[in-house]
């Protein structure tokens, strides 16, 4: 995609605030069976505002994120053992074999992914993996959520965040191993807006975004128990050991 490296720019603070973390087991999964955490070094690539880079933080002993758009860089924040990168998937600015993960969290669909697997392999020592989370359409909140979604949507980013996950395991071979965690983002009425707005293919102004918002309104009145709902999501893990 030729404007992936910019398309959140206006969108950062709504990113940074709204997206959903990642719950524990999805981390223990992409780094079980490496040994002593704090000895690691991961390479978060798409890094985006840091809500990954920040839960490995409290986990390994070094995180390389790597992001190339600024704006979503400047909403990071700081952490020690956090070193930021401007770079991206197709050209990582690290030398072969200098980290013991590259991962990346709900990014590999903006990424090239021939490419992008190629330099994963190159400069990871020991595991590339991928962590990506959709919607379970099997709740009625989520499921709810996501037809209006679709009828807003700009472009195909949906689909082509689930043809990734068959396209990484493809890459990835016999070797891949996979996980998928079940959690619950708790939202009120604000963070409903505030994911919307935090979605790259969702209109955000104008008559369609006004209308988009209105109709997110009145799902959440009809969901909302003492001011929150909860998006029912699963993270995918798809991790694969290198030589």
């Amino acid at each position: 995609m030729n404007d992936a490296r910019m398309r959140f720019s206006d969108r950062a603070q709504a990113y940074a605030v709204h997206r959903p973390g990642y719950p524990k087991a999805a981390i223990d999964a992409l780094l079980r069976g490496l040994g002593p955490e704090e000895q690691l070094i991961v390479a978060d690539v798409g890094a985006g505002t840091g809500i990954s880079a920040n839960l490995l933080a409290q986990r390994v002993g070094t995180v390389v994120a790597i992001e190339p758009n600024a704006q979503m860089r400047e909403r990071a924040e700081p952490r020690p053992n956090v070193q930021w990168e401007d770079g991206t998937a197709e050209a990582l600015p690290l030398p072969d074999k200098s980290v013991d993960v590259a991962a990346a969290f709900q990014a590999f669909h903006w990424f090239d992914p021939l490419r992008a697997f190629a330099q994963f392999a190159r400069v990871a020592r020991r595991r590339v993996a991928m962590l990506q989370y959709e919607r379970d359409e099997t709740q009625p909140w989520s499921a709810a959520y996501a037809a209006i979604v679709r009828r807003y949507a700009t472009d195909d980013t949906e689909a082509r965040r689930l043809r990734t996950l068959d396209t990484f395991t493809t890459l990835a071979g016999s070797g891949l191993r996979r996980a998928v965690v079940p959690f619950k983002q708790r939202l009120t009425l604000g963070g409903v807006i505030g994911r919307v707005d935090s979605s790259s293919y969702l209109p955000r102004e104008g008559e369609a975004a006004e209308a988009l918002r209105h109709e997110m309104r009145d799902l959440f009145e009809r969901f909302s128990r003492d001011g929150y709902v909860e998006m029912a999501m699963n993270v995918y893990v798809l991790a694969a050991d290198v030589a």
